[in-house]
């Protein structure tokens, strides 16, 4: 190694870890100062929370199965790794999705937008709100933005701008259920500032949101608008492509797997006044060596890290709660679908006392998911308030997701296969 060039460690091999080898990597081999670095991964396999299995010709996602097109990054980085020929789109002559409410499935409006309706219209005809529900909601038009810089809860902001009924119907199983939290303790700033955002700058929520629809589609006509991305994006053979294309640009023997980070130490200058570096102790009596470390880990493990170096910080780390979850996937025969299923899944409301959050109808929201005439329908247990149903035994979590989907959707034969996920401390509740 030369003098000039630097190291860095990179513990954690999800998507932020990769992503930061690879940043690192890209500047090694690009004309910028040389820069040498390695990863460590604890597990023996790479991507994290982001896992695809394909099965008897099913994908199955077992973590995310998308990204939003609206942040550009995910899109910029495909370009970048040169696998943008296999982004996809979602299936647009079925989307929309269901709430359940009172045992029956109600379609969101077109034109809903998050928490707010964008196609009035559309939205008056609606049966999920009632009418004095939607009367409280036009009070948005006219009620005064928030003066004050007080933090905010996401179920505070709702019930203040929108009311009870929208929390209850559709901000906590729809908002709150992308982070498994329940929206009394979620950070409004924290999880979709976009809100404070609308609110600051057009006073009314539902205003914000239909000038912003209105700005979308005319952005949409424009030459240099792409159509062939939609909000929900994906890549063809599942997001691990993404992990994986990320993994295969890095150098295999600066890339290791299946040994934990156990401490990080920091090394003093030695006598000359040279800058001290860390050692990384690993669970295979190894010590790695570098100059910085990146920590790309979940919290309560970046805690016990830091800990030996910075006892606030590792404290401050160790608070943040996390929940547990888990995704169960479900292969069906055409056949076997009584109902027709013309959506992307349906979530479901607290106050319905479900075993289950939501479920999206994997084969509807992309093409590909499933072989003809067969379809593949993924559920999700767990999160805030019922993170005891996502630590059962596979057996036990699959018997209860069926249960749900035969009272829910009528769905009551044998499945061609069960495929479970669960992922301990996945979520954090911001």
């Amino acid at each position: 190694m030369k003098e000039s060039e630097k190291t860095v460690a990179i513990i954690g091999g999800g998507i932020a870890g990769l992503s930061a080898a690879y940043h690192l990597h890209v500047k090694t081999e690009g004309q910028g100062e040389a820069v040498n670095y390695f990863l460590v991964e604890g597990k023996n396999r790479l991507g994290g929370n982001i896992l695809t299995e394909t099965i008897d010709g099913f994908i199955i996602e077992g973590g995310p199965d998308c990204f939003i097109s609206e942040k550009p990054a995910t899109i910029a980085l495909c370009h970048k790794l040169g696998i943008q020929d296999r982004l996809m789109k979602t299936n647009e002559r079925c989307h929309g999705t269901f709430i359940l409410w009172k045992g029956k499935l109600h379609k969101l409006p077109d034109g809903f937008m998050l928490l707010a309706p964008t196609n009035i219209p559309s939205f008056l005809k609606d049966s999920l709100i009632t009418p004095w529900g939607k009367f409280r909601m036009a009070l948005d038009f006219v009620l005064p933005a928030k003066k004050s810089d007080e933090e905010e809860s996401l179920a505070q902001f709702v019930r203040r701008r929108l009311g009870k009924e929208v929390l209850d119907k559709i901000a906590d199983p729809l908002v709150a259920g992308v982070h498994a939290s329940d929206p009394a303790t979620m950070s409004l700033k924290s999880t979709f500032p976009r809100f404070i955002e609308l609110e600051n700058h057009y006073r009314s929520v539902i205003r914000g949101m239909m000038k912003r629809r209105k700005k979308y589609f005319k952005y949409k006509k424009t030459a240099d608008c792409n159509p062939q991305y939609t909000l929900f994006m994906t890549l063809k053979e599942g997001v691990s492509e993404l992990t994986n294309a990320l993994a295969s640009a890095l150098r295999p023997e600066a890339v290791f797997t299946g040994h934990k980070a156990l401490a990080i130490e920091k090394i003093p200058p030695n006598t000359n006044g040279a800058a001290g570096r860390y050692s990384i102790k690993l669970t295979n009596g190894k010590t790695l060596k570098a100059h910085a470390v990146i920590v790309a880990t979940p919290s309560y493990i970046a805690a016990d890290l830091l800990k030996g170096q910075d006892i606030p910080l590792a404290e401050n780390l160790a608070s943040i709660p996390y929940v547990s979850t888990a995704t169960v996937s479900l292969a069906y025969r055409g056949e076997d679908i009584m109902k027709p299923l013309n959506g992307f899944g349906f979530v479901i409301p607290r106050l319905e006392q479900r075993k289950i959050m939501a479920s999206t109808w994997s084969s509807n929201k992309f093409f590909n998911r499933a072989p003809k005439n067969k379809f593949l329908i993924r559920c999700f247990a767990g999160g805030a308030g019922n993170e005891h149903l996502s630590l059962l035994s596979e057996p036990e979590i699959a018997a209860i997701v069926r249960d749900e989907l035969r009272d829910i959707m009528g769905i009551k034969a044998e499945p061609i296969f069960t495929k479970v996920y669960r992922w301990k401390k996945s979520m954090p509740q911001y």
